[in-house]
């Protein structure tokens, strides 16, 4: 396994693409050439390490123009085209349009494609479409990279029984940080404002915190997604006269210091795959109170009392008592940061990097037995 091409729609700041830029990071610095075929170029994308190739498959100005069929064929043949230009030894699709895609590019070429999936499946891989791809072009996958156990359940055993469970790349910047000993009177949250990760919740329950504790505030950092969710917050935040003391601090490219002297950290996600911001503070050292959201991502790295807390999706009051609960007890709160900041040895980029390259060596020789075979 020499050259590795991953394929997911763009670069711009979210999980699945935070995972590519560092994994392939990690891969062009052990000497292998990698590619990141995208289908558009975002507004903020994330930076990548010089030595990968960044190549756009996605529609000419001509298919532009084109109807939806012509645009779905385009897009497939855009993608077979280079494909059979560069001739990877492996193929790895992120999320589900570039799982298909992938899938179906490759239907006759000798190449395995790794499929990842990044999201709760129940509402995004279980309309009539998905009904009918799956059980077409997942069989073609030559292994599947789930975030959770509850992720990999969804699916059929033919596409489980070759996967594996791989966590999240830390940014090596959230590790090894010396833990502060004082703490500002500060709830840190960090994430896009965006309707699944339910900041309004988070509001509604610190809210109900800051009545009794009127000299803690939040801190809410992250991008806008534009899907009306900043809207939201923001008539929220007027509504509870809560502009004091609820902040909107924007996105911030140093999380790594404007979170870690927080008192802790609390996500209120209704889903999410693996959340990278939850391991993100963990790493920090920061006490951290989540949604057992779907499809089981805080759980996989959170132990209730032990590395932190986890309360019930769309709970307001069982948010609001566990954030109170944290700040009644700093010793709690301190013990369970403690404990948190040892996911960096489980999730750094080292580690989880390696365990792709096990399975993707894994495929590879497979795949190369299995050609010996028919040959």
């Amino acid at each position: 396994m020499k050259r590795i091409v991953f394929h997911l729609n763009c670069l711009e700041r979210g999980g699945a693409e935070r995972v590519v830029s560092v994994l392939a990071g990690q891969f062009a610095q052990w000497g292998y050439e990698v590619y990141i075929a995208t289908e558009w170029q975002g507004e903020d994308e994330y930076t990548i390490d010089s030595r990968i190739l960044r190549v756009h498959v996605g529609l000419s100005g001509k298919q532009e123009k084109y109807g939806r069929i012509g645009k779905f064929l385009a897009r497939i043949f855009n993608l077979r085209r280079f494909l059979k230009k560069t001739k990877p030894d492996i193929v790895i699709a992120f999320a589900r349009k570039a799982n298909y895609r992938a899938l179906t590019a490759t239907v006759g070429m000798k190449m395995p494609v790794l499929i990842s999936v990044r999201i709760n499946p129940v509402g995004y891989y279980d309309f009539l479409s998905d009904k009918i791809q799956i059980p077409i072009l997942f069989r073609r996958a030559a292994g599947c990279v789930f975030q959770t156990a509850e992720q990999r359940d969804f699916f059929p055993d033919y596409i489980t029984k070759k996967s594996r469970i791989i966590l999240n790349p830390i940014n090596p910047k959230f590790l090894g940080n010396p833990i502060p000993e004082e703490r500002e009177k500060a709830v840190v949250h960090s994430g896009r404002l965006v309707d699944f990760k339910n900041q309004l919740m988070l509001i509604e329950a610190f809210c109900e915190v800051h009545k009794k504790y009127p000299d803690y505030r939040l801190k809410i950092f992250g991008s806008d997604s534009f899907d009306g969710t900043k809207e939201k917050v923001e008539a929220l935040i007027r509504e509870k006269q809560a502009e004091d003391y609820v902040l909107l601090m924007g996105a911030s490219g140093q999380l790594e210091k404007d979170m870690i002297n927080g008192a802790f950290a609390a996500f209120s996600s209704d889903y999410e795959g693996m959340p990278n911001v939850v391991l993100e503070a963990m790493a920090l050292g920061l006490a951290v109170v989540a949604t057992d959201c779907p499809p089981g991502g805080p759980a996989m790295v959170i132990t209730p009392e032990e590395n932190g807390l986890l309360v019930p999706v769309g709970d307001v009051k069982a948010l609001a008592e566990a954030m109170e609960r944290l700040i009644e007890q700093p010793g709690l709160a301190k013990r369970l940061g403690k404990q948190a900041a040892l996911i960096g040895k489980k999730a750094s980029v080292e580690v989880i990097s390696t365990q792709w390259k096990q399975y993707m060596e894994e495929i590879c020789a497979e795949y190369a037995d299995s050609s010996r075979k028919k040959a």
